[in-house]
C-alpha cells in the first residue's frame, strides 16, 4: 500500500493490543524522593490494513487495563487517518476515571501507536508526517542516581562526555551536604567544558533550594531541575527569579494535559518547560506542549524515552534538547530494533524507515513479559476491577 492509494475512509483501526514488560535495573536506582529496582514499559500496538503502529509508556501495568478496558473499544473501527477524532473520543471515554496519571499514560501510548500507524500506512517517517523543523536533536546524558557511589557517578558522566555528549545530568536531593560533594566530584570528572545539570526531583524546600543553587553556581551548574515540587508554582517562580545568572530552572515532566503546562508557563515558573510524550497524551500532547512554548517564547525539553521522542523533537520548533536517560536507553536497546545511536551529541531519525522506525524484538522482550494487569493485585488489580464495573 502506498501513499497514493491510501484512502482515509477505507483504512479502519481493526485491533488494539497491549503487552507489559518489567525490566530490572542494572544497579539499584534512586533520586531525591524515590527508589526503584525495575522499570515497567507498557506497549500498545494499533493494527489496520496490512500495517501496525507501535506506542509505549513507562508506567504501572494498570495502564494496560485502561487501554484494554476502555480505550481500545473507543478507537477500534475508527478512521486510522483521523487521529484527532480518535483522541477526542478517548478523552470523552475517560470522563469518570479522571485524566491525570495512569489514564493519561494509557492515552499517550495509544495516541503514539496511532501516529506510528498512520505514518507506516503512508510509508513516511513520522518526522516527515509531522513536519520537520530540524535534522537532528541535541541530547544530554542523564543518570547519576543518588544510589551511585561517587566513583560510579564519575565514570558514568565522564563516559557520556567521552562519547561526544557535551552535557550531562545527575540526581541530587537525598542529602544536601552530600550533594555538594557529589556535584563537585561530577564537575571534576567531566572537566570544565561540559555542561553540568542537576535534578532534585522536588526534594528541597524553597530556602534550601536557593542556598543550594548559589553553591552549585560555583561549580558552573547550568540547569537546576525541580528544585522544589513541580506542584509549587510559586516556589519555582521564586527560585527562577533569584537563581544565579546562567542557571536555568526546569520542570514539567509530570504534566498530563495542556492545562498543566499552561499554568506552569503562566506562572513564569520555569526557564525551560519539560514534557514527556509517554505521560502527556502521546505525540499529540507533546506537540501541543511545543505550541504552548512557542506562544510563550520559551524552549521545550523532552523528558526521557529517547526512541519515542526523537522524531517528535525534530518536528518541534522551540526545542532545546532531549534527555538521554540511562534507564530508558538501556531498556529500549534491549527491547527494540532501530534505536538511534548518538552522533556528536545528537540523535537523528532514520529516514529510511516509516513511522518511528523501531520494532519490538519479540524473543528478547519475551523474558521480561508480565502477566496482564487484571491478574495481579494492588493498583493493577484494583484498576482492572474498576474498569469492569464502570
Amino acid at each position: 500500500m502506498t501513499a497514493s492509494n491510501v484512502k482515509s475512509d477505507s483504512v479502519r483501526i481493526e485491533r488494539i493490543e497491549t503487552s507489559v514488560y518489567r525490566v530490572p535495573t542494572d544497579y539499584p536506582e534512586s533520586d531525591g524522593t524515590l527508589e526503584w529496582d525495575r522499570t515497567t514499559l507498557v506497549l500498545v500496538r494499533a493494527l489496520a490494513a496490512t500495517d501496525s503502529g507501535l506506542g509505549y509508556t513507562y508506567a504501572d501495568s494498570a495502564t494496560a487495563a485502561v487501554v484494554d478496558g476502555v480505550l481500545a473499544k473507543t478507537v477500534v473501527g475508527r478512521d486510522a487517518m483521523a487521529i484527532a477524532e480518535c483522541r477526542m473520543a478517548m478523552l470523552n471515554s475517560i470522563r469518570n476515571l479522571g485524566r491525570p496519571g495512569i489514564v493519561s499514560t494509557a492515552i499517550a501510548a495509544v495516541d503514539s501507536a496511532l501516529w506510528d500507524l498512520k505514518a507506516r500506512l503512508l510509508r513516511v517517517p513520522l518526522v516527515k508526517l509531522l513536519g520537520a523543523a530540524r535534522e537532528s536533536v541535541p541530547i544530554y546524558g542523564s543518570g547519576g542516581f543518588t544510589s551511585y557511589p561517587v566513583k560510579q557517578l564519575q565514570e558514568q558522566l565522564a563516559g557520556w562526555v567521552e562519547r561526544g555528549i557535551p552535557r550531562v545530568k545527575m540526581k541530587i536531593g537525598r542529602d544536601a551536604e552530600a550533594d555538594m560533594k557529589r556535584v563537585r566530584a561530577a564537575r571534576e570528572a567531566i572537566g570544565p567544558d561540559a555542561e553540568l545539570f542537576v535534578d532534585a526531583n522536588g526534594a528541597y524546600s524553597r530556602k534550601q533550594a536557593l542556598k543550594q543553587a548559589e553553591a552549585f553556581a560555583e561549580m558552573d551548574v547550568k540547569w537546576f531541575e525541580e528544585p522544589v515540587s513541580s506542584d509549587d508554582l510559586s516556589g519555582l517562580h521564586l527560585i527562577r527569579n533569584r537563581a544565579p545568572a546562567g542557571m536555568e530552572i526546569a520542570a514539567g515532566e509530570y504534566g498530563y494535559d495542556p492545562g498543566y503546562f499552561h499554568r506552569m508557563l503562566e506562572a513564569e515558573a520555569v526557564d525551560v518547560l519539560q514534557a514527556d510524550a509517554t505521560r502527556c497524551g502521546g505525540v499529540s500532547g507533546f506537540m501541543q506542549a511545543g505550541n504552548l512554548c512557542e506562544a510563550y517564547q520559551l524552549p521545550l525539553s523532552a523528558h526521557t524515552a529517547p526512541a519515542l521522542h526523537t522524531h517528535l523533537c525534530c518536528a518541534t520548533v522551540p526545542l532545546r534538547h532531549l534527555e538521554y536517560f540511562h534507564d530508558h536507553v538501556r531498556i529500549e536497546q534491549m527491547l527494540f530494533d532501530g534505536i538511534p545511536e548518538p552522533i556528536q551529541g545528537e540523535l537523528r531519525p532514520d529516514l529510511s524507515r516509516s513511522g518511528m522506525g523501531i520494532e519490538l524484538k519479540p524473543e528478547d522482550a519475551a523474558r521480561f513479559a508480565s502477566s496482564s494487569a487484571g491478574e495481579s493485585g494492588g493498583i493493577e488489580g484494583n484498576m482492572a476491577e474498576r474498569l469492569r464495573n464502570n
